[in-house]
């Protein structure tokens, strides 16, 4: 039986007095896309802080390829290839679109290579070859959004969290960030926890599906069975 790539057993999370998990377990097989869904502050983006190391759990164990992350800074996830792509973007914006993909890169020596993935990332995302010298603060949100993933792969990563690269971009920009990670999953064999409030973008691409509610864990199952759930049509899907 293979080991998942990431898993968490029975996490839970407080910020003060406040529970932020509840006992969240779940898990990511090696080269799949796994959907995280739910309202805003179920718990999504602090499951992501509490896989990066952000935030340590107060109970329960998060394991990368069966070994625990306990103790291990943010940055020696970061090479262990483990990078996230934040909600917001957080791009640096009087840096150049070439300057911001290279901070992605900050825990590589191998310039070769790093030129070579250069070239990878602008391959993937024509504008941003288009806007290479342009600053970050000139750029649209759904051209921002690219350039954060683009920073993320710089990394050689893994396993790339992503938190709601959906949000705030405009429509034709979700179809292009949705094609580019299935790319990103099948061409570079990246695994993808794929955290959205646009429930059905997320259904749609992911093969496995968990959902949040104020913490807990309500529902699991693959993607396409979620999809044509009646609760979650009625919840999540507008329907």
């Amino acid at each position: 039986m293979s080991v998942p790539h990431l898993e968490l057993r029975k996490v839970s999370l407080t910020y003060g007095h406040v529970r932020a998990l509840n006992e969240v377990s779940m898990s990511v097989d090696k080269g799949s896309i796994v959907a995280l869904i739910g309202s805003n502050g179920a718990g999504k983006s602090s499951t992501l802080r509490a896989i990066t190391g952000l935030r340590a759990p107060q109970q329960g164990e998060i394991l990368l390829d069966g070994e625990s992350t306990r103790g291990v800074a943010p940055h020696k996830l970061v090479e262990r290839g483990v990078a996230m792509v934040p909600e917001g973007r957080h791009v640096f914006p009087y840096m150049s679109v070439k300057d911001n993909l290279l901070m992605g890169a900050y825990t590589r020596r191998d310039k070769g290579g790093i030129a070579a993935d250069l070239e990878r990332v602008v391959t993937r995302f024509p504008r941003l070859k288009e806007r290479y010298r342009q600053q970050g603060s000139s750029l649209s949100g759904g051209e921002q959004q690219m350039v954060a993933i683009g920073r993320a792969l710089m990394s050689k990563p893994r396993l790339l969290l992503l938190d709601e690269p959906s949000l705030g971009i405009a429509p034709q920009f979700i179809r292009q960030i949705a094609g580019s990670i299935l790319q990103i999953n099948r061409d570079d064999g990246v695994t993808v926890l794929l955290v959205e409030q646009n429930s059905r973008m997320a259904l749609t691409i992911s093969s496995y599906a968990y959902v949040l509610e104020t913490g807990s864990l309500a529902l699991h199952g693959p993607s396409r069975q979620l999809l044509h759930d009646p609760e979650i049509k009625r919840l999540y899907l507008g329907a």
